[in-house]
């Protein structure tokens, strides 16, 4: 099956890089200029607190946010240079406190971009990524990543660990990539990252706290360093400048595919020319569509994911267990896919259509786990429980499409919901008397949306004039088209006519 990288970056604003097998859109990568991408850097801290009921400590490293540093992410060399605090059988528990303090420099690395309100997270066990290696200068274990399952190629890489010139004072581990790999592929790639880090422990002994040491790689060399394969038959750009940067990289590890990168050609832009753009927009719908007629709904919230199985229209089989697990068996690989392509993390939550053979559940998981095995990202699946859910966990690396490329809605607050008009006019009206409490207001002046304000006026007058009957105040309703939905303000007036203070600001509709 073909297999394409395709990179747009016809506008210097965002990069975007597509991996696409057979037509279909399997991975998709966007990094803008306004949003750094930090995720890989190295930089040199400095201790701002060490907060002991949480065990971490929060780091200032130069960036926006203060970064987040937790006890198991710092190296036991920093717990040999303190005195370790023993419990009463005499076992040794470092408390972050008795290790860190307020001042001290660390040397640390983002492991998770800035989420939210949430800092980026850090540790002090520095990686550097090769193409087939990654190194790790505070470690001293050398293995071969996990996800390469077949023993025999595990071994043979073993071996080749052992004959290589590795350093005996730090780790090294074999990446997916490296699967295949001669000895002396390998080689160049160690020697390659011992010349790096020797330039990047230079600059940690000159630097002065905070200093950023080491920056990742821009979007298209990581994403060709960690996707590109054999199997890969073109990387196709459309931006001269770009190709010329794709081939320089692959000339450097793999020169013998450095032919297969090409400039796009022709009047239409690259991703609707290969069929992409649609597919693009498809992964910013709450609603996904299977083949067959059945869907898939994603929900994300502050805690967790939540991914719904609908069956829709799906009838391929007139026995409604074997319709229910035909559609579960297509979902786990569309699933999977989803993941992968708006980069979801966390708690996950997949509400399967119900079945009740237990080798139907079983086979829905291992469809879920085999479409999940060419993910990088690190996961863990659940068995399906007899509600037919399925949970599992997902590394999130940086924040999912959705919120990286879509703001919060101002009106309905993320939740997809607005208040009717008449709701809002009943708080209003409810609001009211207690804005009128204070002696000093002679006049209310209620700023709403042309809909609730018109709404008032027609509807609600009777109480509005009880209201200034029983208060012997004055009520004025005004329209400000530029208001929407549950945005009302409540502006005071005394006997002179001025602003209260007090009340000059907004007040929500909800009495907030």
């Amino acid at each position: 099956m073909p297999r394409k990288m395709l990179v747009n970056m016809t506008d210097p604003e965002e990069c975007r890089v597509a991996v696409v097998q057979d037509g279909k859109l399997e991975e998709l990568f966007i990094e803008r200029e306004s949003s750094e991408h930090h995720v890989g850097n190295i930089y040199k801290g400095r201790v701002e607190n060490v907060e002991p009921s949480i065990q971490a400590a929060f780091v200032e490293c130069g960036l926006e946010r203060n970064g987040f540093l937790h006890v198991s992410d710092v190296n036991s060399t920093y717990f040999r240079q303190a005195h370790a605090k023993q419990d009463p059988q005499g076992h040794h528990f470092p408390k972050l406190q008795h290790v860190l303090h307020r001042g001290q420099e660390v040397v640390v690395q983002v492991t998770k971009s800035a989420i939210g309100t949430k800092g980026p997270a850090l540790t002090t066990y520095l990686s550097l990524a090769g193409r087939y290696l990654v190194l790790m200068p505070s470690i001293k274990r050398h293995g071969v990543s996990r996800k390469i399952e077949d023993e025999q190629q595990r071994q043979k890489l073993k071996d080749a660990l052992q004959q290589i010139n590795t350093p005996d004072d730090m780790g090294v581990i074999v990446r997916t990539a490296g699967e295949g790999r001669t000895k002396r592929e390998l080689q160049r790639d160690l020697n390659y990252l011992m010349r790096l880090w020797s330039v990047i422990n230079k600059r940690i002994k000159k630097g002065k706290a905070p200093a950023l040491i080491y920056q990742e790689s821009d979007l298209v060399t990581r994403v060709i360093r960690d996707y590109f394969t054999p199997e890969t038959d073109e990387i196709i750009v459309d931006n001269e400048t770009v190709k010329r940067k794709a081939i320089d990289f692959l000339k450097g590890v793999m020169p013998r595919y450095a032919q297969r990168v090409l400039l796009h050609e022709g009047s239409e832009p690259l991703f609707h020319a290969q069929g992409v753009e649609d597919q693009i927009e498809a992964i910013y719908s709450r609603r996904v569509q299977l083949p067959g007629g059945g869907y898939i709904v994603t929900d994300q919230t502050e805690a967790l994911v939540a991914i719904d199985v609908n069956s829709g229209s799906f009838r391929e089989q007139r026995d409604p267990e074997l319709n229910a697990y035909q559609l579960n068996m297509i979902a786990a690989v569309e699933i999977a896919r989803q993941l992968r392509l708006r980069d979801l993390g966390g708690v996950i939550v997949i509400d399967f259509v119900d079945m009740f053979d237990q080798k139907h559940r079983r086979d829905v998981e291992k469809a879920l786990q085999d479409a999940l095995k060419n993910d990088k990202a690190r996961y863990k699946v659940l068995r399906m429980s007899d509600f037919g859910i399925v949970e599992m966990t997902r590394q999130r690396m940086r924040p999912s499409v959705r919120r990286a490329l879509f703001l919060e809605c101002p009106n309905c607050k993320g939740t997809g919901q607005i208040r009717t008009v008449e709701s809002v006019a009943v708080a209003v009206i409810r609001q009211l008397p207690l804005v009128l409490t204070r002696d000093e207001v002679t006049k209310v002046e209620i700023i709403a949306g042309t809909d609730v304000a018109s709404y008032i006026n027609n509807t609600r007058r009777r109480d509005i004039a009880e209201i200034e009957e029983r208060t012997k105040k004055s009520v004025v309703v005004s329209a400000d088209p530029r208001a929407f939905g549950e945005a009302v303000r409540f502006v005071c007036y005394d006997k002179a006519g001025a602003q209260s203070e007090w009340t000059a600001a907004a007040v929500g509709a909800n009495g907030s």
